[in-house]
């Protein structure tokens, strides 16, 4: 299938950007093949904008890049109104947000209000501006990155701009072999010239592909059964809720395509759960971990085949 060679091809390029993290990598452009959007979360210099600006090169995307501060405002998203005085009227001036993809640097240094405007871009493709609804490029993802909520000058996202993204994940250290190869390569880190490999077209065929991967009866069995866990069992405050559940098949569907099958099996859903409910899930007081100690209980307690 010509497709596979595509997304492989995709893969490899985006994995030259960052070195030594292919399950990073493989997982951030399976959230954007599932029409979902990104959050990628690490400490500073972690190489979370490095791959933010490749996923969108590969992909063959427009991007604007905006640098979230504790000052920025919603109309510094979205655009404003602007009166012209020679014709007497009001101009619409489009934010960054009018591009296929918003990378959202540090997301969580600005305020609450500024993280809430991008509530409707993320869920509906739109943006709705004195009293005008306009529609958004196609496709449209956000790509944020953000610090984590224990430093200094950070605001925690709400749980309703957590949920709007279909996956959050850590780059964390990279192994001795490629921390070598990056200090080889040195200062020309930022001379990696990135090729697209992945046309419109083929963005949308993928994403076609993806969603006619079948997924079993038994398939999901075994995700209610994940989902009703986590509804049910003492340890989880909040549970995955049906919006999580869709978001869940989704991810599994699309990695099961990039694996070269066209049928989702349990490992699938096991490699994409962390990312897509790690962020969703609320331990309850007597549970010492967050939302990736939960998503990982999940899959150790939750049987493949029912007893």
């Amino acid at each position: 299938m010509q497709l596979y060679a595509v997304i492989d091809a995709a893969v490899e390029e985006i994995g030259r950007a960052l070195l030594g993290k292919d399950q990073q990598v493989r997982l951030a452009l399976c959230c954007l093949l599932s029409r979902g959007h990104l959050l990628i979360e690490d400490l500073p210099g972690m190489g979370k904008t490095t791959l933010a600006q490749a996923l969108a090169e590969v992909l063959s995307l427009d991007y604007k890049r905006v640098q979230f501060t504790s000052d920025l405002l919603p109309a510094d998203i979205l655009g404003v109104s602007v009166f012209e005085q020679g014709e007497s009227r009001f101009r619409f001036q489009p934010g960054p947000v009018f591009s296929q993809v918003l990378l959202a640097d540090e997301i969580n240094r600005s305020t609450p209000r500024t993280q809430s405007a991008l509530l409707e871009a993320m869920a509906e493709g739109q943006v709705s501006v004195d009293g005008e609804t306009r529609p958004l490029p196609e496709p449209f993802f956000v790509i944020a990155t953000q610090n984590p909520v224990q430093q200094s000058g950070t605001y925690p996202l709400p749980e309703s701009q957590l949920d709007r993204f279909l996956m959050r994940l850590e780059l964390g250290y990279p192994d001795p072999r490629a921390e070598r190869a990056m200090l080889m390569r040195g200062a020309s880190d930022a001379a990696v010239s990135l090729s697209a490999r992945m046309s419109a077209e083929q963005l949308l065929q993928v994403r076609q592909a993806a969603q006619k991967v079948h997924a079993s009866d038994s398939l999901l069995d075994y995700l209610q059964r994940l989902v009703t866990h986590s509804r049910q069992s003492p340890e989880f405050a909040v549970g995955l809720s049906p919006r999580g559940a869709i978001a869940l098949l989704d991810s599994a569907r699309t990695w099961a395509l990039m694996q070269h099958r066209e049928h989702v099996v349990p490992e699938d859903l096991q490699a994409v759960l962390p990312a897509v409910a790690g962020h969703r899930l609320v331990p309850a007081g007597n549970f010492r971990g967050d939302g990736r100690a939960l998503a990982a209980r999940m899959l150790q307690d939750v049987d493949v085949i029912a007893s």
